[in-house]
């Protein structure tokens, strides 16, 4: 270990590189060729950082039921379901209550269209209107016994809502473009035994209309005009633009929600408020960051410059491991992060101070160094080890920015002890080995004076 610690430090720069390489991806593999890319981090921010749109809703009765716990359950599930559709980096969803739940969706700037999706209950019907074409948003009603025509003052009309499919026999729906037309559609096909009682009823319907209704208002009412086999259809016609295809495509997808829903609560969060806050936190982490590094460098000299590089090392490996685990960075996150840099200092001030105590004893440096590592190891494993009870408890019972806290303060505290044991005693022996016994040995200056180097 004295003449030999160059192993060790090949190990830490290696896990250096790759460690940089995950968080920022400054070099990206392209048809088997490198690719040097502008290095950037790549980490998820949430909803406090980058702004998004804060939604609650709650569950209502309806005749199909009421909206017990489990019919919650299943419509959160549901939505759980479109939002990963939607594309969303770490949403959060719980339940609030028996009946509310609570979703917070980080970069959504339009909680409309996040209404739209996620409020709908998406329940789609193929109805059976025989020679009735039925108008582009007319709507029936709950009983399904009449029809209200989309025009002004327009009384209900009677006409039964034959249903024949419903969207729960769909395997798949996917939007796109009419090559004939150009307007956006929907593709949609059958599963299992729908696809074959689709085959069956346009075979023998040829001629009549197949309505195509969400959540009681019709889409579209196309007309039959030969049996359709494979299960496969299209929905056309209502769309604006291929953002309201996808929209429906993802409902279609994602399935119904099992009791209607209301937004109670919709508020958005602006970037302006994320980026300050942003800019406070780097400002602090910043000026905090300094001072640690002053610190160490004018009272520990030269092994304090050495701890200083291992905790530049450790700030990488702790943004390398949340970009790894796809973690999401708020602003409890890095509460833990700045808390946990206070503790991979103190670390190194423990370890240190315990080799300061062996120098002043009258150990050579190789000896002083071995046992004030040692004696500092069971020290900073205890407060380390006590450190993530805490963080364990507070990840398992809290929740949203609780529990972003609690993993990014395990992160750091194991990042602290990797740095302070093994990357700063690398450096250390590594430089006594090069011949800087004196500079090291002068962390143990008394009352103005260098502690005599002993070998």
């Amino acid at each position: 270990m004295r003449s030999h610690p160059w192993l060790r430090l090949s190990i830490i720069f290696l896990v250096a590189i790759a460690t940089f390489q995950i968080a920022f991806a400054p070099v990206r593999i392209v048809h088997w060729q490198p690719e040097f890319l502008a290095p950037r981090l790549h980490l998820n921010l949430g909803l406090d950082l980058q702004g998004g749109s804060h939604l609650v809703l709650e569950a209502q009765d309806s005749p199909a039921g009421p909206a017990t716990p489990e019919a919650v359950d299943a419509a959160l599930r549901v939505i759980q379901n479109r939002i990963d559709q939607l594309g969303v980096v770490e949403p959060t969803l719980e339940r609030q209550g028996s009946r509310r739940i609570i979703i917070e969706l980080p970069g959504i700037q339009d909680p409309q269209r996040a209404i739209d999706l996620i409020g709908k209950t998406a329940l789609l019907e193929f109805v059976d209107t025989g020679n009735t074409p039925v108008p582009e948003h007319a709507r029936w009603s709950t009983d399904g016994k009449t029809i209200r025509l989309p025009t002004p003052n327009a009384q209900p009309v009677p006409l039964e809502k034959k249903v024949i499919l419903t969207g729960a026999d769909l395997a798949d729906a996917q939007a796109g473009f009419d090559q004939n037309t150009g307007q956006p559609i929907v593709n949609f096909q059958f599963k299992g035994p729908g696809a074959k009682t689709f085959e069956q009823f346009t075979a023998s319907h040829i001629g009549q209309y197949l309505t195509i209704v969400l959540d009681n208002e019709v889409i579209s009412s196309p007309v039959i005009r030969t049996a359709i086999s494979g299960g496969r259809g299209q929905i056309s016609g209502g769309f604006h633009d291929l953002t309201d295809a996808r929209t429906l495509a993802v409902l279609l997808r994602g399935g119904a929600l099992p009791v209607p829903v209301e937004v109670v609560e919709n508020r958005t969060i602006g970037p302006l408020l994320g980026r300050d806050s942003i800019e406070r936190s780097l400002r602090a982490g910043w000026i905090g960051g300094a001072m640690v590094v002053l610190f160490m460098a004018l009272y520990y000299g030269f092994p304090g410059v050495l701890a200083d590089v291992a905790l530049a090392l450790y700030v990488l490996l702790v943004l390398g491991t949340l970009v790894a685990l796809r973690a999401t960075l708020t602003l409890p996150g890095i509460a833990g992060i700045i808390l946990s840099v206070g503790m991979a200092v103190d670390a190194n001030v423990i370890i240190f101070e315990k080799v300061k105590e062996e120098l002043r004893a009258g150990k050579t440096l190789w000896a002083a160094l071995q046992s004030g590592w040692n004696r500092a190891f069971v020290t900073i494993v205890d407060s380390n080890v006590t450190t993530l009870l805490a963080a364990l408890v507070l990840f398992v019972l809290g929740s949203g920015p609780i529990r972003g806290f609690a993993v990014t303060l395990s992160i750091g505290v194991l990042a602290s002890m990797y740095t302070a044991i093994t990357v700063t005693r690398a450096f250390v022996d590594a430089a006594v080995a090069l011949g800087l016994q004196r500079p090291v040995t002068r962390m143990a200056v008394g009352e103005g004076r260098a502690a005599t180097e002993r070998t």
